[in-house]
Formats: C-alpha cells, sequence, structure tokens
C-alpha cells in the first residue's frame, strides 16, 4: 500500500488529437486514491467544441453524438480543479501528455492552475525506467491480466494505479512514498509541460528546440527580441507562451 501525505490524484484523458495547441479533451477521467488507500473516481465527458477526427475516435469510441450534450471544459474546469486541489498528480504518460494537456485547458479557459507544489508520479516512467513497453503491456507484465476496454478513460486509469501498486511490490528499492518513489526514479524539473525549454546543468533556462537550442532563453530574448514575437504568433502551447512571457519580463527587469 503506497504510504501518502496527501492523496493523489491520477488522471487520463481523451482527446481530439495528440497536439497541445490545437486538440481538445473529449473524456476526463481522475481516481483519487487518499491515504487510507480508498478510491473516488470522478469521470466526465466534454464537448471539445470541435469535430472529433474519425482516427480518435477509432481509438477511443467517443463521437461527436456522445458529447454533444456534453459541457465544455470551460463549464466543467471548476468542479475538475476544485477534485485536484490538496492532491499530487499521477498517470501513465501524464507528465509529457495528460498533464500538459489538461493545463492548456485550463488556460484556455482563464482559469489560474498552480501546480508547483504538486509532486507528480508518471507510471509510465517508473515502467520504462524497468521495463519499457505500453500500458497493456505493463498490465500484462505486472498484474499478469489482459487489460479490458483499454482507451477507456477509467479502465487505462484504474489499470494504471494497479501497475503502480505491482510494480511498489516488485521493486523494492523504490519504497511505498512518493517521496521515495522519486528519488529512485528521479524527479524532472519542468519549465514548460511541453518542454519547449529546459534547465541546463547550472539550473538556467534554455531552448530545447530549433537554431537556439542549448542556449539560455534570457540571453536570446535580449540579443534578438523578434524571437519572442516570432514564438508568441507561433503554434506554441499557451503554457509555453506563458512561461516564455515570464522569462522575458525577468529579463527586463533585469535591464532595468
Amino acid at each position: 500500500m503506497l504510504d501518502l501525505k496527501r492523496p493523489i490524484a491520477f488522471i487520463d484523458l481523451e482527446t481530439t488529437g495528440i497536439n497541445l495547441s490545437t486538440d481538445r479533451i473529449v473524456e476526463i477521467a481522475i481516481v483519487k486514491v487518499s491515504p487510507d488507500g480508498s478510491r473516488q473516481v470522478k469521470r466526465k465527458l466534454i464537448n471539445p467544441q470541435m469535430p472529433i477526427p474519425k482516427g480518435s475516435t477509432d481509438i477511443h469510441g467517443i463521437t461527436d453524438e456522445m458529447v454533444k450534450d456534453a459541457p465544455t471544459f470551460k463549464q466543467a474546469g471548476n468542479e475538475i480543479k476544485q477534485y485536484l486541489e490538496n492532491s499530487d498528480l499521477g498517470g501513465y504518460n501524464s507528465n509529457r501528455f495528460d498533464i500538459p494537456m489538461l493545463m492548456e485547458e485550463f488556460l484556455r479557459a482563464g482559469m489560474d492552475v498552480d501546480l508547483s507544489n504538486r509532486r507528480m508520479i508518471d507510471v509510465q516512467h517508473i515502467f520504462y525506467s524497468m521495463e519499457p513497453r505500453t500500458l497493456s503491456a505493463a498490465y500484462k507484465f505486472y498484474c499478469q491480466k489482459e487489460l479490458v476496454d483499454a482507451h477507456s478513460a477509467e479502465a487505462d486509469v484504474q489499470a494504471t494505479i494497479d501497475v503502480l501498486m505491482s510494480q511498489l511490490e516488485r521493486y523494492q528499492q523504490l519504497g511505498n512514498s512518493v517521496d521515495s518513489i522519486l528519488a529512485t526514479i528521479g524527479e524532472e524539473k519542468v519549465v514548460d509541460y511541453a518542454r519547449r525549454f529546459s534547465f541546463d546543468d547550472k539550473g538556467v533556462e534554455v531552448f530545447n528546440f530549433g537554431k537556439f537550442k542549448g542556449r539560455p532563453v534570457c540571453d536570446v530574448l535580449k540579443s534578438e527580441p523578434q524571437y519572442y514575437d516570432w514564438m508568441m504568433k507561433g503554434d506554441f502551447p499557451l503554457h509555453t507562451k506563458q512561461k516564455l512571457t515570464e522569462l522575458l519580463n525577468r529579463t527586463l527587469l533585469k535591464n532595468n
């Protein structure tokens, strides 16, 4: 059993696609694991206010007809935000997809959600550190079961928690607390959720893409101010643009 100081909310999203800037959530499932081991489930269909591509429907089975009367994210956002309050976060590939996508939706809805004090357990990270595979393979490997209803958000997130519990039994070195797990597998320090920026070995924010890759963001913004305008007009996630603006403001303050 996990040794928890506060709940972990495990999240799984089904979406119109995988582009953080242009795609939208169509279903969210959150299973909150409390320190006493009990689980609470919140599952909602979301109207993405855009057509769901057939390729996405083929994966998760959610159609335009199924979500036409569902709330938009802006309508459901406050309920979701409140449900996640005072909880750490978890999921499968959640650090690189589900949490970044969820944060984009909060930002699009004009909602300020601060995750800076949340710990994030990505079960895929544990799995890839130990036995690189997919969620279905992980479930079969760790739980000796076939994953039925894969790509149903709730089934996926319930399976993710079961995989984590089996990982804790198998890998004693992980311990059974959030602190011990992250101390073993490492905790990534994130600038923006889309990883367009990263930290160098001195803790300075640097570009993680393009012609300025590896260069400090503040240095580039100082010498090439037009690059800020290019990024703000470009097809970058809102959270990336938010962090870019924060770095620009920091640069301007230093120069004054």
